[in-house]
């Protein structure tokens, strides 16, 4: 166990935390419990509160420019005031929900390049607010996420990366201020009429919505534009569905609409939605960064992307300043 001194906010000489999970490995809509280990410093002291809170890094588009932010989207008290005599150990236990719309991190043991989520553990004393301990977090997909996710492996797309962008998908419920894309390169079957696919998950409690959105190229007499295909998928049924037959379904009608054609979906597997789209999204928008990894009999071969040790948790987040929630 090593706890980590609360130096910044408390002074030297002041309490020590150390924060431990279970089991940092998760689901949307699971559950994490763990420990908050404490230990008393050279004098007693009286702490007000403890939290714990699930963070990430954020998105946000503001005109011209986009910036990355750390939010904390989920937070869960674990303690009320308390006194911690010097040298004092206690621990306290917690456990809570995950968020059903929590992104996921990784995949087949993998994390998702461009994704990282931490743990944060706030102490406050006599009105100072030590953040800690921070420690990682892996989200790994449900059932009915993995089946889509392996579906695109097998139809040949190859994993670019994954972000997570500020603000709410017109048409669909969200309860989150943000939403993941998980961007693929085009599979070579679709490559003349598609530059890039993004996908999108929104789960709850009964299913996800699956937002699906390709960058279709322009012709000689046409220009290039976002497309997107909304589909419900129940936790119950998921399994019963060949989804790489379905998206195929879809997909090839956008190559067979590249003269100008409508570009929908089949009422048998899906449906389009007018005026449904994200924000900042349209033709013209950008798409940012480079991804590493091809699929290779599948989808695990694409998901590499760097994994982020508890030890790189800081760095991977970067100057906190802006930590503090949605606003």
């Amino acid at each position: 166990m090593v706890f980590k001194k609360m130096l910044g906010a408390l002074g030297v000489g002041g309490p020590s935390v150390d924060t431990v999970l279970a089991d940092p490995n998760t689901r949307p809509g699971g559950m994490l419990q763990g420990q908050v280990h404490l230990e008393g410093g050279k004098s007693d002291v009286d702490i007000e509160h403890i939290t714990v809170g699930l963070v990430t890094r954020v998105e946000t588009e503001s005109g011209d420019h986009e910036y990355n932010s750390t939010v904390e989207f989920l937070r869960v008290p674990v303690s009320g005031a308390l006194r911690l005599p010097a040298g004092a150990r206690q621990s306290i236990p917690f456990q809570f929900a995950v968020p059903w719309e929590t992104p996921v991190t990784d995949v087949y043991g993998q994390r998702l390049h461009g994704m990282t989520m931490g743990l944060r553990t706030e102490v406050a004393i006599a009105r100072a607010v030590d953040k800690g301990d921070l420690d990682p977090v892996f989200v790994h997909p449900l059932p009915a996420q993995e089946a889509i996710l392996e579906a695109m492996g097998r139809l040949g797309f190859r994993f670019q990366k994954a972000d997570l962008e500020r603000g709410y998908i017109r048409g669909v419920q969200q309860s989150l201020p943000f939403y993941q894309e998980i961007e693929f390169w085009a599979a070579p079957q679709y490559a003349r009429a598609l530059n890039q696919l993004e996908l999108t998950f929104v789960a709850n409690q009964q299913g996800l919505d699956v937002i699906i959105e390709v960058d279709k190229r322009g012709g000689l007499f046409t220009s290039g534009r976002d497309v997107f295909h909304h589909l419900r998928v129940e936790h119950a049924t998921a399994d019963r569905t060949d989804w790489a037959a379905q998206i195929d379904g879809w997909l090839q009608q956008a190559v067979l609409s590249r003269s100008g054609g409508h570009f929908g979906a089949p009422p048998a597997y899906g449906y389009g939605q007018p005026g449904y789209g994200k924000p900042g999204h349209g033709h013209g928008h950008g798409h940012r960064g480079m991804g590493a990894g091809a699929v290779l009999g599948g989808l695990a071969a694409g998901m590499v992307g760097g994994y982020v040790a508890s030890e790189m948790m800081d760095e991977a987040f970067g100057d906190e300043g802006d930590f503090g929630g949605f606003e």
